[in-house]
């Protein structure tokens, strides 16, 4: 399987994976164009769609695509995705046959109450649950249940590679650098993202063992994040407040 992240609008990237022999599976395409100009380059044909959450930038092209190419749309239950013609829960199991793939669908509540991952092929679909070294604003999840939601992704494969929905990683590494600045795992992470950036290469997919070594998001229980929550909020006892005040930190960082 063969890993492709197709920049759309602003910041996004739609994840485009493909065998071999031409078939192709669109994540979350904000935008059909991008999509269709992959497809016709590479030779590709769309069999599936994978969608994590309701958001215009993740599923504004999907209807299009569905429509031209008479692809299956996998989609959480939420009303505001019109255009699923699967819905998707907790523990289930998408298989294909073209291209031949099989995923987890994981339920990440946080970012949005209905959002889902989507865990195969050795790649893990965050959509915006989990960014590299940061997270999703909670829109309309808790602290607790983003923490939760972390942790469960947190738990993978450390070689699963983490593919979601934004280009923040330059900025998400320069709040990190404010919360650890004497993690040297997250020192090299933030020189390799702007040697990337300057050269315009996208700064995914990242393994998940760098985002456990560098995300404060996933590193809430490490002295040096509950140290500097207890800096920030005079308590670090509890993890869900710890994990609230690195979030409100982040909501309010300017670069």
């Amino acid at each position: 399987m063969h890993l492709v992240p197709l920049p759309a609008l602003a910041d996004n990237y739609i994840w485009l994976l493909h065998d071999d022999a031409g078939n192709a599976i669109a994540v979350d395409p904000g935008d059909d164009a991008p999509v269709e100009q992959a497809l016709a380059a590479r030779g590709l044909r769309l069999r599936a769609i994978l969608l994590t959450h309701h958001h215009a930038d993740h599923i504004g092209g999907a209807a299009v695509l569905q429509q031209r190419h008479d692809a299956p749309v996998y989609a959480p239950e939420d009303a505001r995705i019109e255009v699923a013609t699967a819905r998707v829960h907790d523990g289930e199991r998408i298989v294909l046959a073209e291209p031949q793939s099989s995923f987890a669908v994981i339920a990440v509540p946080g970012h949005t109450l209905s959002h889902v991952a989507y865990h195969g092929e050795g790649v893990l679909l965050a959509g915006d649950t989990l960014f590299s070294m940061g997270c999703g604003r909670l829109f309309e999840g808790s602290p607790a249940q983003m923490l939760a939601s972390l942790d469960r992704l947190a738990a993978l494969p450390p070689a699963t590679l983490l593919c979601c929905g934004h280009e923040y990683t330059g900025a998400n590494g320069s709040f990190a650098g404010t919360v650890e600045p004497d993690n040297a795992a997250l020192s090299a992470r933030r020189q390799e993202v702007a040697a990337l950036r300057e050269q315009q290469y996208p700064s995914l997919p990242v393994a998940m063992a760098s985002e456990l070594a560098t995300n404060p998001f996933l590193r809430i229980d490490e002295p040096a994040v509950i140290a500097w929550c207890a800096r920030q909020a005079g308590q670090a006892a509890d993890r869900t407040a710890r994990f609230a005040t690195v979030r409100t930190a982040k909501d309010g960082f300017r670069a």
